[in-house]
């Protein structure tokens, strides 16, 4: 059976265009994605498959491309289409940043960076670069693997705080064991990063570590 075949009025699309998104399950809702399930199982049993085999909303969001391709009854065109309804979140994200200022919004910040960093299987160090106002100017990662194997050169950080002529960064990186606490390497770095960008006047205001469905905050902490 597939979502062509529920009765009317019963299934998760229906239930969407009666009720709302709000009112939907984790699972309805990807089922809405997925449109179709696969022989004997319609696109929420399939849903219900696809979330119990990652452990919930977060682990799927956070599973790679061949994890997904080897859940029975996802196919590339499946897959292309919950990429790219992530895409579309992460892109409305950011535009929500750019249209204010960065530290009147720090959900929306976060949220961003969910988007942006929660999904990657590798180490991600990317710079938030923003104007005097705190409007958000560019996002660019630069940094690959992790802080302790890829370094993280402040020169490379400074030459692109003055390409955009930014007057303060955040910093953010993910942590693909999903566990949003510092290290003592990521407190190194922040601190170098922090004392070079001091000379040309441009200030941190944070530096966000994005762990799974979680974050932690060095300014919330005190460390910066």
């Amino acid at each position: 059976m597939t979502n062509l075949c529920w009765p009317s009025g019963e299934g998760p699309r229906d239930k969407l265009l009666g009720r709302g998104e709000a009112s939907l399950s984790d699972a309805e809702l990807l089922a809405v994605l997925l449109a179709t399930g696969y022989r004997n199982h319609n696109a929420l049993e399939l849903a219900r498959d696809i979330l119990h085999e990652f452990g919930g909303l977060v682990g799927f969001l956070r599973a790679g491309e061949e994890e997904l391709l080897a859940c029975r009854g996802v196919g590339r065109a499946k897959y292309a289409v919950v990429r790219a309804a992530l895409e579309l979140a992460r892109r409305q994200a950011q535009q929500r940043l750019e249209a204010g200022s960065v530290l009147s919004s720090p959900g929306c910040t976060r949220r961003f960076l969910q988007h942006h960093l929660g999904r990657r299987e590798r180490e991600v160090f990317c710079c938030m670069f923003l104007d005097n106002q705190h409007r958000l100017l560019r996002c660019e990662d630069l940094f690959m693997g992790t802080l302790d194997g890829a370094a993280v050169y402040p020169r490379e950080v400074a030459v692109r705080a003055l390409r955009y002529r930014a007057a303060a960064v955040i910093f953010a990186h993910n942590h693909p064991s999903g566990v949003a606490e510092p290290s003592s390497a990521d407190r190194r770095i922040t601190e170098r990063l922090t004392a070079a960008l001091a000379l040309l006047d441009v200030r941190v205001l944070d530096h966000i570590i994005v762990g799974s469905g979680s974050e932690y905050s060095f300014a919330e902490a005190g460390l910066i």
